[in-house]
């Protein structure tokens, strides 16, 4: 016996105290730890301030690239409706873009969701993946990409209100001011564009409105319960055996050209802006809410009028800028806003 203890009488056993971090038993001879630690805050946690300040921060910053990806959908649309009909370039979209979502869940094992979700996914399905591609591009027909940018500009008050009602938050009264003045200026710019008179891609356009805001609401929703890329995933999925159907009826009866433009279009509008960018879009709104993100979408107007500018070559009216600047202002006060 006395041998044995010779022989571990330099090892130190590891004991944790429930003050504080592991600490060494050792007898002397043996070191102890090489940096001072406090026994109230163990290494590696972290100020829970700091933590959700940072969570904030890059949720932030996740939505605002969700923005960047949206404001290129309008010219992607324009350029696919240059070789595709709407019917045929919405079935198509959706039809790729749902493939690439499912290899993606079906390569990582991802389990289908509780049944609990399949309803809000059936709304994300109906508002984002169908409902606002196939408006947008029936509005587009006959609008230009700046005006539609600018009406959809009232996105952000529709998906606030929404998510009020949806979700039981009430931002304050600063937050509400900020958000009706933007879709004021909105309103404004579409009556002096349009004579007074609502046309056919206007009503398609706030057609748009409410089931796109529908659509976020939900998904912002379920993206505090399941990962923000598996909600628009499944919700693309779900829509898969709908959008084949159509896609079938759809192609015979409309043109296809697939020109350089028509190609990238609608590439695009599948990954770039249907997918890529609804993923990281609902992971911001899980991070920071669904009425600070949407108005960040104030800023999508301005986006699209430059794409509009320098890929399309369209003559953008005074008023659309301006308008857009107006907008802008609403952001910063929408988002120190509380709630």
């Amino acid at each position: 016996m006395r041998a044995q203890d010779s022989a571990t009488a330099s090892r130190g056993i590891a004991v944790r105290t429930s003050a504080g971090p592991i600490r060494s038993t050792a007898s002397s001879g043996s070191s102890g730890p090489t940096g001072p630690t406090s026994p109230t805050e163990p290494v590696g946690t972290t100020d829970p301030a700091a933590q959700d300040q940072h969570r904030r921060r890059a949720g932030t910053a996740q939505a605002a690239l969700g923005v960047v990806a949206f404001s290129l959908t309008f010219p992607a649309t324009a350029w696919g409706l240059e070789g595709i009909g709407p019917w045929s370039f919405v079935a198509l979209r959706c039809v790729l873009s749902a493939v690439i979502a499912g290899g993606c869940l079906l390569a990582l094992r991802v389990p289908v969701p509780p049944r609990a979700h399949w309803g809000g996914l059936a709304v994300v399905g109906g508002g984002v993946v169908i409902g606002f591609p196939l408006l947008t591009s029936l509005a587009l027909q006959t609008s230009s990409t700046s005006h539609a940018a600018v009406v959809v500009g009232l996105l952000p008050l529709t998906t606030a209100a929404l998510s009020a009602l949806r979700t039981g938050v009430r931002p304050s009264r600063t937050f509400w001011a900020a958000a009706i003045a933007g879709a004021v200026a909105v309103l404004a710019f579409t009556a002096q564009q349009s004579g007074g008179k609502l046309s056919t891609a206007d009503l398609y356009l706030f057609g748009s409105l409410l089931v796109c805001a529908a659509g976020y609401t939900e998904g912002g929703r379920l993206a505090r319960e399941i990962p923000g890329w598996q909600v628009i995933g499944w919700a693309l999925v779900l829509c898969l055996p709908l959008t084949v159907v159509w896609a079938a009826i759809a192609l015979p009866h409309e043109s296809i050209q697939l020109t350089a433009h028509s190609s990238i279009g609608l590439l695009y509008s599948a990954i770039g802006s249907q997918f890529l960018g609804l993923l990281i879009w609902y992971r911001g709104m899980a991070a920071i809410g669904i009425p600070k993100a949407s108005q960040l979408q104030l800023a999508q107007p301005l986006l699209t009028l430059v794409w509009s500018l320098f890929l399309l070559g369209e003559d953008v009216p005074a008023a659309a800028p301006l308008t857009a600047v107006a907008v802008l202002v609403c952001i910063a006060v929408t988002q120190r806003a509380r709630g």
